[in-house]
């Protein structure tokens, strides 16, 4: 037997006990068995659906978060606590310009955040408390003021003094910046108004700063259905009046103020 015999012999050997095949240029390979090749591809397959499923939980998991923590801000804003800010004078020196404050939106009840219709009563305003609102005349505004009548009260202010059902008040969170100056009801009702009576469901409400405060006593009551709720602390408080970004911005922050409690 020639030695090319016995190469062509040995070769067929091989390819019978372990199962070689040749490829196009005639070395032998190895060709693996149809059930190693099913569990390996078993196994990319399990891999590449479980990074997919990674990468889509991952997703998921971010937008499920970013979607309640939506809706848990407009929860508390709508029925728990809003915070605002104080772009006027009208209530010195209880509130400055450049307060901010949070207000209690369940206080008085909750409400229908579409149709300001109370859901569930609470408890009513009442004289002395510093509310916010929406403005009658442009519901879009919200003002502040401190609610001074509530219903059924006869109000009058003579001569810069309130008058409630017939009785002289004692007004301490007023503020008269000009005593001196007193305008007849002709000119002004800023010092003489009235006697007006609060009707059913509504509330008159006037700024501590009386003498430069726009309020019931030029555009009426305020409908209890459109009061937001009662402010009680400030979070916050500097000067608006500075460069917002500069020091004396940083200078003007009024850390006495901050956490007090509105009366």
């Amino acid at each position: 037997m020639s030695r090319k015999e016995i190469q062509k012999k040995r070769i067929k050997i091989c390819k019978a006990a372990c199962n070689f095949t040749s490829n196009p240029l005639g070395y032998p390979r190895i060709a693996p068995a149809p059930q190693q090749s099913l569990a390996r591809l078993s196994d990319y397959t399990q891999k590449r659906e479980k990074m997919e499923v990674k990468k889509k939980s991952v997703f998921r998991e971010y937008t499920e978060a970013i979607i309640i923590a939506i809706l848990l801000a407009l929860f508390i804003r709508s029925f728990v606590v809003q915070a605002f800010k104080i772009p006027s004078g009208s209530m010195l020196p209880t509130l400055k310009v450049g307060d901010y404050l949070l207000v209690n939106r369940f206080i008085y009840g909750i409400k229908n955040p579409f149709t300001d219709e109370t859901l569930i009563p609470l408890s009513r305003p009442e004289r002395g408390d510093v509310v916010v609102f929406r403005y009658p005349k442009d519901p879009s505004i919200d003002y502040i003021k401190r609610v001074v009548g509530v219903p059924g009260d006869t109000i009058i202010m003579k001569d810069k003094q309130l008058f409630i059902n017939g009785e002289k008040v004692a007004d301490p969170h007023a503020w008269i910046s000009a005593p001196d100056s007193v305008l007849p009801a002709t000119e002004s009702l800023r010092d003489n108004f009235g006697p007006v009576v609060v009707p059913k469901g509504h509330i008159f409400v006037m700024g501590d700063n009386r003498d430069n405060s726009y309020d019931s006593r030029f555009w009426g009551f305020v409908d209890e259905k459109k009061i937001l709720g009662q402010a009680f602390i400030l979070y916050w408080s500097w000067d608006m009046g500075t460069p917002l970004l500069s020091l004396s911005r940083l200078g003007s922050i009024r850390w006495g103020r901050i956490a007090n409690i509105i009366h």
